[in-house]
């Protein structure tokens, strides 16, 4: 999977948040978009994923086989953002069954094994209402991570992370990364430890 950028910009009213954003974003690359809170970050990787649209330029998804129409990008990628909510009347057992009627885990993962992996196992039937923002933030990286889709986005994947959830969150991008791209929007080094590549959001500011 490649995403291509060119010349892309956003705005809120008047204001530019970017402009000029050439970018090609390869499979298999690791990508952080860096920059001070409130600079855009957050909003070039929704602009990526399609959750807003973006005010001039092009953004362009394609596989080795072919391109892949906007709307159907959400496919072929999983995001993890402290934005996004969950349903909070589902228990742990309901919202990853819920998850799974649009995308599948990896080969091998199986429900009770993502609740394994982040350690919330005995929470299963635990309505998500009564988790704590930590636990809840487990749950959205587990959602992501272990999809089986060729882009993985995150958005301060470590939000709401003690230590040990941090070392959990590195865990599971070292174990189940894989070879697919990742683009992480972040100004701490322990979530984009893994990145090979760095983009600079001040650098398309006007």
């Amino acid at each position: 999977m490649m995403i291509s950028l060119e010349q892309t910009g956003k705005r809120f009213n008047y204001d530019w948040i970017f402009r000029g954003v050439t970018l090609s974003f390869q499979a298999g690359e690791r990508y952080a978009i860096l920059g001070p809170n409130g600079s855009g970050k957050s909003t070039l990787l929704q602009v990526i994923s399609g959750a807003i649209q973006h005010n001039e330029g092009t953004i362009q998804y394609s596989t080795p086989e072919k391109p892949i129409a906007h709307d159907a990008f959400f496919r072929y990628c999983a995001i993890a953002a402290p934005y996004l909510e969950l349903i909070e009347e589902f228990t742990l057992t309901e919202i990853i069954e819920f998850h799974l009627q649009f995308k599948q885990f990896l080969p091998g993962i199986t429900p009770v094994m993502a609740m394994q992996l982040v350690g919330l196992e005995k929470a299963a039937g635990k309505q998500l209402r009564n988790f704590s923002s930590g636990m809840k933030q487990r749950i959205k990286l587990a959602l992501a991570i272990l999809s089986d889709v060729p882009v993985l986005l995150l958005d301060e994947p470590c939000t709401n992370l003690d230590a040990a959830g941090v070392a959990l969150y590195q865990q599971l991008i070292n174990q189940y990364g894989g070879n697919r791209l990742i683009i992480v929007s972040s100004n701490d080094e322990q979530e984009y430890f893994m990145c090979r590549h760095y983009i600079h959001i001040t650098d398309y500011k006007q």
